[in-house]
């Protein structure tokens, strides 16, 4: 018998509730390599589950997206025109989605709350306005918790949404829209734990975010207003965040003598001095290379206009920290790097950063 045959037949044995029969004995090292080969098939079992998994669930998605009709455009519209804010709900693994809908929504630029359908029989329908929208998710459309919180809207007149895999179900029969989920099979080998289904509710639920931030046409600015932490924050921190402006600025004129300019460039500690004409635009700088460059005894006696370098590297106060952090690493004599950025406007210093100011407040 070979050997590949003699592992297989010792795992069939293996299995047998009464366990290896008798006879020789296994040779030295062959009950670690069958644990081995076991080991290795049970890998192959759980990559192939788990790969199942995601293809039920991509395809899913992918249904979605095709199944998808005029009911989406008019939830976007119904939640666009809402003055207040758009309450999500749900029970269970549906309530588990439903807060991180609200989180979305309310990051990109819908004002959104998270309501516990269960405690929003106990009172916290009191959270719930006239100026807001229900978004209420249930794969069944027939959660029993939800049947208080849909009567509430139904009595004053808030605009219901539905999420429900229930085309027939109480909840889309009571919802002003109702977004239908496909019907397709929990990835749950017992097509029991909510898996699919709650992949594509929470897809359609980032659909529904970014379709409303085109809609609205979110900025990037309104978007670091609302992250102004972690590193998402410090990624979008603009020039205008971190510069330093006013009398911070190094400054001076082209008629000015050496002498004076370095003194300026020794109290403001930036290493450089802006040059500006009678205008007040920025028309050159003076760095300590320009120093070393022009280094004699005459230097002091020079005018500013006979040593600074013309037309500097700049950037706009509303440009991104990290646009300015790259220009300073990468431009510069030979693309070794600068060490100072003036922000301008319209020809003019409104500010000046360096490479530490960006690096001080994370930005990389």
């Amino acid at each position: 018998m070979s050997y590949y045959k003699e592992m297989q037949e010792r795992r069939t044995v293996r299995e047998r509730p009464e366990g290896r029969p008798s006879g020789k004995p296994c040779a030295p090292g062959r009950e670690e390599a069958l644990a081995e080969l076991a080991e290795s098939q049970a890998g192959d079992s759980d990559l192939i589950a788990a790969r199942r998994v995601l293809r039920l669930e991509a395809a899913a998605i992918e249904t979605l997206a095709r199944t998808l009709g005029s009911s989406f455009a008019d939830a976007v519209e119904r939640l666009r025109r809402v003055r207040g804010r758009v309450v999500v709900t749900g029970m269970g693994k549906s309530g588990h989605v439903a807060r991180k809908i609200a989180a979305t929504l309310a990051s990109t630029g819908t004002p959104a709350l998270f309501v516990h359908p269960a405690e929003a029989s106990h009172g916290d329908l009191g959270m719930i306005t006239r100026e807001d929208a229900v978004l209420a998710l249930s794969n069944s459309g027939e959660t029993n918790e939800l049947a208080d919180l849909v009567a509430y809207t139904r009595r004053f007149g808030i605009p219901l949404v539905a999420i429900t895999g229930g085309a027939a179900s109480s909840l889309a029969e009571a919802s002003d829209i109702a977004l239908l989920l496909p019907n397709v099979p929990e990835a749950c080998p017992l097509g029991l734990a909510p898996t699919t289904s709650t992949t594509v509710m929470l897809a359609l639920g980032d659909a529904l975010a970014i379709a409303l931030l085109e809609r609205r046409g979110f900025s990037l600015d309104q978007f670091q207003a609302l992250h102004p932490g972690g590193s998402i924050g410090r990624q979008l921190l603009s020039v205008a965040d971190v510069m330093h402006s006013g009398d911070a600025m190094p400054l001076t004129r082209p008629d000015v003598l050496m002498s004076e300019a370095i003194l300026v460039m020794t109290a403001k500690h930036f290493g450089c001095v802006g040059v500006i004409d009678r205008a007040g635009k920025l028309i050159g700088i003076i760095t300590d290379g320009d120093l070393r460059r022009h280094m004699g005894g005459a230097i002091l006696e020079m005018t500013v206009g006979e040593v600074m370098t013309p037309a500097p590297q700049t950037i706009r106060p509303k440009a991104l920290a990290v646009e300015a952090l790259n220009l300073m690493n990468t431009r510069g004599i030979d693309n070794r790097g600068i060490g100072c950025l003036f922000a301008v406007e319209d020809g003019r210093p409104v500010g000046i950063l360096n490479i530490h100011d960006c690096l001080r407040a994370g930005v990389s």
